[in-house]
C-alpha cells in the first residue's frame, strides 16, 4: 500500500480533474503540483523555464489566450507566487530527490488536457460526484489528471524508502499537441539520467492488468498550412481572384493520396480545415491543420516529405501561396526488456494485479519518446508502462474517467520498480 491515505490522492486527482488546461496552459495544475511538492523534502523542484528548453517550445497559445487561462487560475486560488514563474506558458515542473550513491533514474507523467466539453451525465462520475470540468469545453479525457497523481504518488513512496540513488520526477506539459517533450529532454536535465519509465493509465487495459513495456509508438507531426490568394467578387469578377478553398480542397485530396510505405504503417489526417468569409468573395485565406504519422520516425518523415510536396504543389495550381510550420512533433520509440522485466517481477508479486502483460502495442504517438531517446542515446535504458483502468468511455471522449483504485496500484507497481532499478541497475 502506498505511504499516504489514498483518499488523499483521490482529492489531489478530482482537483487536478475539475481544473483542466490545454497546453502551455496547465497554470493551475503546476502551481498544484509545486504546492504539493513544497511540503516534501525535496533536493530541488525546478519550476517553469528552469525545467524547459524554451526554444524548443512549438505551439504555444497567443499572449491573450495566456493570460486569460492565467487568470483562470489565479480565480481558482493557485499561489499567485507559483503563478508569477510560470508567466508566458512555462508550464511544467521537476522534482529531484538525491539519496545518496546509486543510479540516476527518471520518471515521467504529463500534465495537460483536451478540448473536450465533457459530459454531464448523471451517471458521469465526475458529474455525479461533483468534481466535472469547471473549464467549459475542456476535460481530463486521457488521464492525465491521474498520471500527475501517480507521479506525486511514487515521490512520497520513494521519500519513505530505503532508496539509494537520485529521482527525477518530470511533470511535462503539452503532451496532446507532442510539443512538450522535446523542451523537457532537451533541458539538460535528462543529461546523466540512466534509467527511465513513463507510464499511461488505461489505453483499453482494464483494472488490475499491467503492461510492463509498451512499444508501437507512430512517430508523428502536426502541422498547420496557411494558404493565400487573392480576393474578388464571386460573381462579377471570379477571373481577378486567387481561391485559396481551391488549393487547399486539392491539398485535402492529394494528402490521402500520399503512397503508403512497405516498410511499415504511415498514417496522414486533415483533421482541421477552413476558409474564406462569404459566399460572394473568392477565398483569400485558407488553413489545414493535420498530422502526418509513421511506425519508424524514418517512415514519419518519408510521409511529412511528401505532405509539404502536395501542400506546396497545391497552392501553385491555384495561383497561391503556402507557408506551413511544424506545430508539435515526436519519434519513434521502444521499451528495453530490461526495465519490462522488473515491472513484471514487481506486478506480479502486487496483489491488486490481475494479469500481467508483457508487451503491447500503443497504436498512436507520444511525446514520451523524446525523453525515452534521450536516454537511450546516452547509453541509457527506457521504458513505458501501461497500468490498466476501467474506464467507462473511450480516450479522448466526454464520458472518460478512471477507477481510482487504480491510482495506488500504479503508485505501487512503479515504485517499487524504480527501487529494484537502483538496487539491481540493470
Amino acid at each position: 500500500m502506498s505511504v499516504l491515505d489514498a483518499d488523499r490522492y483521490r482529492e489531489f486527482r478530482r482537483d487536478l480533474h475539475r481544473h483542466p488546461e490545454p497546453a502551455w496552459c496547465e497554470f493551475y495544475t503546476t502551481a498544484r503540483i509545486v504546492e504539493e511538492l513544497r511540503d516534501r523534502e525535496l533536493t530541488d523542484l525546478h519550476v517553469g523555464p528552469a525545467a524547459l528548453a524554451a526554444d524548443e517550445r512549438l505551439n504555444v497559445p497567443d499572449e491573450e489566450t495566456l493570460d486569460d487561462w492565467l487568470d483562470r487560475a489565479r480565480g481558482a486560488g493557485a499561489d499567485p507566487d507559483v503563478l508569477d514563474r510560470l508567466e508566458g506558458g512555462y508550464t511544467g515542473c521537476i522534482a529531484v530527490i538525491e539519496r545518496g550513491d546509486g543510479p540516476v533514474i527518471g520518471f515521467r507523467v504529463d500534465i495537460d488536457a483536451l478540448p473536450i466539453l465533457e459530459s454531464d451525465d448523471a451517471e458521469h462520475a465526475p458529474a455525479a460526484e461533483g468534481f466535472r470540468s469547471a473549464n467549459e469545453g475542456y476535460m481530463h479525457a486521457c488521464g492525465h489528471d491521474a498520471h500527475a497523481t501517480i507521479g506525486l504518488g511514487v515521490i512520497d513512496s520513494i521519500l519513505e524508502s530505503d532508496f539509494a540513488g537520485t529521482l527525477k520526477v518530470f511533470f511535462q506539459p503539452s503532451e496532446e499537441q507532442v510539443s512538450g517533450g522535446k523542451p523537457m529532454a532537451e533541458s539538460g536535465h535528462l543529461d546523466d539520467v540512466e534509467y527511465l519509465y513513463a507510464v499511461h493509465i488505461g489505453l483499453d487495459h482494464p483494472s488490475g492488468e499491467v503492461v510492463c513495456g509498451i512499444d508501437g509508438f507512430l512517430a508523428v507531426r502536426h502541422f498547420l498550412a496557411a494558404f493565400e490568394g487573392e480576393p474578388a467578387h464571386a460573381g462579377a469578377r471570379p477571373e481577378q481572384g486567387r481561391n485559396t478553398v481551391q488549393a487547399m480542397a486539392a491539398a485535402i485530396q492529394n494528402l490521402y493520396a500520399i503512397p503508403r510505405h512497405a516498410d511499415g504503417q504511415t498514417r496522414v489526417n486533415a483533421g482541421l480545415v477552413g476558409g474564406g468569409t462569404a459566399t460572394n468573395i473568392i477565398p483569400e485565406e485558407s488553413f489545414i491543420e493535420g498530422e502526418v504519422r509513421g511506425e519508424s520516425t524514418e517512415l514519419a518523415e518519408y510521409m511529412s516529405r511528401h505532405a509539404d510536396r502536395v501542400l506546396r504543389a497545391s497552392a501553385e495550381m491555384h495561383d497561391c501561396t503556402v507557408s506551413i510550420e511544424t506545430l508539435g512533433e515526436a519519434p519513434s520509440a521502444t521499451s528495453d526488456d530490461a526495465l519490462a522485466a522488473i515491472v513484471g517481477d514487481v506486478a506480479g508479486e502486487h496483489d491488486g494485479v490481475t494479469n500481467v502483460v508483457d508487451t503491447a502495442e500503443l497504436g498512436g504517438s507520444e511525446d514520451a519518446t523524446y525523453l525515452m531517446q534521450a536516454v537511450q542515446d546516452d547509453g541509457g535504458l527506457a521504458c513505458y508502462v501501461g497500468v490498466g483502468t476501467d474506464h467507462p468511455g473511450g480516450h479522448h471522449t466526454n464520458t472518460f474517467d478512471v477507477d481510482e483504485a487504480d491510482l495506488t496500484l500504479g503508485i505501487d507497481v512503479l515504485a517499487e520498480s524504480i527501487r529494484r532499478v537502483a538496487d539491481t541497475r540493470p
